[in-house]
């Protein structure tokens, strides 16, 4: 995938992704983050993987609805991958070329944690899939929201509404599919997290998701423009 990294060095944008348990709060910051850096003067495009494209609209409503029959890990692997894809070429990819900064809720740390760490699929067969779905792309900066699993989920129960991208429903127990998985899915996911922030301490952000809102988005603005700054040095 040497051809895939090459491609990103010379791209001028910044791609940031948000990470994290169900209720982890990923939405709410990139949100936060985004408007700090458009009001910096910057362009920036705001996406969610699966989704982001109509492909992937398509793709997430089939991976996400509670009431869709039963899916084997293989085929929700590919799935996820398939939604990338597109994602990557049609979206991000063309965003990063003219400079603007991506930010993009989960991406394929998400596909380690959930299908590799949750579902128990090859984690070495991951990473290879992974990276032929984005063609080598790489986060430049990636934010983990860290949160017990039992009070992120409470706050999915407490905060449940619809999802604008497929249209599920907002009911206050209808969870989508992965939410609805049971707790010991949910935890295997937290230490696979933790793990891959232990074995890329340079990229991934570890943040306690149970400080306040704002707390938070200060500290996600400070590793932004930290990891701004370290960028500028190194073109310059």
């Amino acid at each position: 995938m040497t051809e895939g990294r090459e491609t990103q060095s010379a791209m001028r944008g910044i791609f940031v992704t948000f990470e994290g348990g169900e209720g982890s709060g990923k939405t709410t910051q990139l949100k936060l983050l985004a408007a700090r850096v458009r009001a910096s003067g910057k362009e920036v495009i705001e996406t969610h993987d699966p989704g982001g494209t109509a492909i992937g609209k398509e793709i997430r409503t089939l991976l996400l609805d509670p009431g869709s029959a039963p899916i084997a890990a293989a085929t929700e692997l590919l799935l996820y991958e398939a939604s990338r894809a597109q994602l990557v070429r049609e979206l991000i990819v063309p965003a990063l070329g003219r400079g603007a900064v991506v930010l993009c809720d989960r991406f394929t740390d998400s596909t380690l944690a959930y299908q590799g760490c949750g579902r128990g699929l090859d984690l070495s067969l991951i990473r290879q899939v992974n990276r032929f779905a984005t063609d080598g792309l790489v986060p430049n900066l990636t934010v983990l929201l860290d949160l017990d699993p039992e009070i992120g989920l409470t706050r999915c129960r407490r905060g449940a509404r619809a999802d604008t991208s497929t249209g599920l429903s907002a009911e206050p127990l209808c969870w989508d599919r992965i939410e609805a998985e049971p707790l010991d899915f949910h935890r295997r996911i937290k230490e696979g997290y933790l793990t891959m922030a232990r074995e890329n301490p340079d990229r991934i952000i570890v943040i306690d998701a149970g400080l306040g809102v704002t707390e938070i988005e200060v500290i996600v603005w400070n590793q932004y423009i930290r990891y701004q700054d370290r960028d500028d040095d190194a073109v310059s």
